[in-house]
């Protein structure tokens, strides 16, 4: 029986050629910039560019801004990860990506190892390769945060060899070792929550386990189970102190309206897609939001078509997994079935069908899932090479060139933000994403009229999300266009008052424009919902003193210095009350004058000499006129505290 030839007998020889060659494909990626979220998690995130502060970012929520509780993420491992690298870099973009590219090798050669534990060593090569150079990973490599997903798959595939190499009775070292792991992989992404599925299903791939083979399998390999279940325990706990929940609260951008009509009609146009990103990549996109993926509302072609296509693989799926065990000499197609069943069971935790899980389809979350399509890709090389291997090694090689190409061309569109919003509105520009990013393009270039109407186009595709709504909000926020932010802003409330970010927002435009009363109000609504939050404490403290009310205004402050410091000009309005107050005139002149040092928008200028004219009787630094004094306080007057 012929067979797909190699001249590579030797695993560590063909791991050398599996590293060589994912390194060499990825190898421009080392040029990129922060890009996309890396500015978001990187670039503007203080908390992790510290190893002072690295430790408190542990015990946030892994998005480090006021999203971060809505959209459900806590990953201390990639935030160590990203905080460690900061450091050693001197927070340059050059050790992420070299980092990214090697983690990539890393997992590729796993893969491999991995491979070869239920086929030939060549097959498993064949699989790896592909694997490697792969163009669906470009996302998750060329990004710096894509080590999310690298770093996950990565504990995720050692805890497996791990877990093969262990005698037929897992001792407590080996259950130990693979509880770290999981920590890790786990903590880095939340498809790492899969890896005792993916054990078992190891374990039942390797030899047969029957249902009533599931008792002495479990007197045999218990610790390691109850080793990770600890961990589970242990990290679910800790994501529901963090975030206050344990599962996403959000549905994926744009699809809110899946929670209500049945999924099976969207899903099945997403299946078609993951078979498509696989076997022919061509057409990639950083966005996969309606209208790139349109949420369907009854059957038509596309998804019964999709629905059809996966009952079939999982058909033969089953027939493949009936077939002998698999053994690294032989070459069954139970190789083939343990690859579909890894990437259902790794797809899982994101693919919406029993919960909603913060995204449609993103590339970057079938990093993991791939490794069983890998598999399976490198058995069916094998099984093609039986009967034709010329054109068995023709198809590889075309397929290994075209996705190097297809992946060396992709990694530049990952060098900057600029580079990635031209890619976004040249591919997809109907995307609700790609017309939000338009306005914030706009916006920057001072186009406020065509950045308008490009959130409108936003907000309309995307249904009103609770992050556009916000995010949009505080671009207005950002252009002194609070009026609109507001309106925004108490729709966004009325669609989800259990959420503290549009309230605490709507606090910190009341206080812009001196409004006491208002801060306090919103700022009590934004605490209800998220009391660790210090900038509202800060905010509500300045609303007591301004209001007189001293004690609780101290107690507001106090607070706010335990969870932590803000920085914005009401942290020295607040001392000027309290000074006046405490009858330092002097004292509170200066506070003043440093909040007007600290202020940097005009609306709060406005308020900080409002107060200079009508408690100190100073001359006003601004010329403003009445209509911007009635801005910063309705009725044309200051805080009645300030007088008392």
């Amino acid at each position: 029986m012929t067979r797909l030839g190699s001249p590579i007998r030797d695993v560590r020889a063909a791991a050398l050629v599996v590293v060589a060659v994912a390194a060499l494909v990825h190898t421009n990626t080392l040029w990129n910039q922060f890009a996309y979220d890396d500015v978001h998690q990187i670039v503007e995130n203080e908390a992790i560019q510290s190893l002072e502060t690295l430790p408190g970012a542990l015990v946030r929520p892994y998005w480090p801004d006021d999203y971060g509780r809505e959209l459900g993420l806590w990953r201390p491992a990639t935030t160590a990860t990203l905080g460690l690298l900061h450091a050693a870099g001197d927070g340059g973009p050059v050790l992420f990506h070299l980092a990214n590219v090697l983690a990539h090798a890393a997992v590729s050669v796993l893969v491999l190892l991995l491979s070869a534990t239920l086929m030939p060593l060549t097959p498993s090569l064949v699989g790896s390769l592909v694997f490697a150079v792969h163009p669906l990973h470009v996302e998750a490599v060329a990004n710096a945060i894509g080590i999310a997903e690298i770093l996950s798959a990565l504990a995720i595939l050692a805890a497996c060899l791990v877990h093969i190499r262990a005698p037929e009775r897992t001792g407590w070292p080996r259950a130990l070792a693979m509880g770290a792991l999981y920590a890790v992989a786990f903590g880095a992404k939340e498809s790492g929550v899969t890896l005792p599925g993916l054990i078992f299903l190891v374990d039942a791939a390797r030899k047969r386990i029957a249902f009533g083979d599931l008792a002495s399998y479990m007197r045999d390999r218990w610790r390691p189970y109850l080793v990770m279940a600890v961990v589970a325990v242990a990290l679910l706990v800790g994501r529901y102190a963090v975030l206050g929940s344990i599962a996403n609260p959000f549905a994926p951008l744009g699809a809110d309206i899946l929670a209500e009509i049945p999924r099976i009609w969207t899903l099945g146009e997403v299946w078609t897609h993951y078979v498509r990103l696989w076997v022919f990549p061509l057409d990639l996109a950083s966005d996969y939001s309606p209208n790139v993926i349109p949420i369907s509302f009854s059957w038509h072609a596309t998804n019964v078509v999709g629905v059809v296509v996966v009952i079939g693989i999982l058909l033969m799926t089953l027939v493949a997994w009936r077939s002998p065990v698999a053994s690294p000499g032989g070459d069954s197609a139970k190789s083939a079935a343990f690859g579909i069943v890894w990437f259902v069971v790794a797809v899982s935790p994101i693919a919406n069908v029993v919960f909603l899980s913060g995204v449609l389809l993103a590339e970057r979350t079938l990093y993991l899932p791939s490794v069983g399509l890998a598999v399976a890709t490198g058995w069916l090389a094998g099984r093609v090479a039986r009967e034709r291997p010329r054109l068995a090694w023709a198809a590889l090689a075309l397929a290994l060139a075209a996705g190097s190409y297809r992946t060396w061309i992709r990694n530049p569109e990952w060098r900057d933000n600029q580079a990635v919003f031209n890619t976004m509105l040249r591919d997809i520009p109907h995307s609700g994403r790609s017309q939000w990013i338009l306005g914030d393009e706009f916006l920057k270039a001072g186009s406020v009229q065509q950045g308008l109407l490009a959130y409108r186009a936003a907000i309309d595709m995307l249904g009103g999300h609770y992050t556009v709504v916000t995010d949009i909000s505080q671009r207005l926020m950002g252009i002194g266009n609070y009026r609109a932010a507001e309106s925004l802003l108490r729709f966004s409330w009325r669609e989800r008052p259990e959420l503290p970010l549009a309230p605490s927002l709507i606090a910190w435009i009341r206080a812009q424009h001196g409004d006491a009363s208002g801060t306090e109000h919103w700022s009590r609504l934004s605490l209800e919902r998220y009391e660790p939050d210090p900038s509202r404490w800060y905010l509500l403290a300045w609303a007591l003193a301004a209001q007189g009310e001293w004690d609780e205004a101290l107690e507001a402050r106090r607070r706010g210095e335990e969870l932590g410091r803000a920085l914005f000009w009401h942290q020295w309005m607040y001392r000027a009350y309290v000074r006046r107050h405490e009858g330092d005139e002097v004292g509170a002149l200066e506070a003043v004058d440093s909040a007007w040092a600290t202020v940097t928008n005009e609306v709060g200028r406005i308020a900080i000499d409002s107060v200079r004219v009508t408690v100190f009787g100073l001359a006003p630094l601004l010329t403003a006129d009445s209509v911007s004094r009635e801005t910063a306080f309705p009725g044309g007057r200051a805080p009645a505290g300030l007088n008392r």
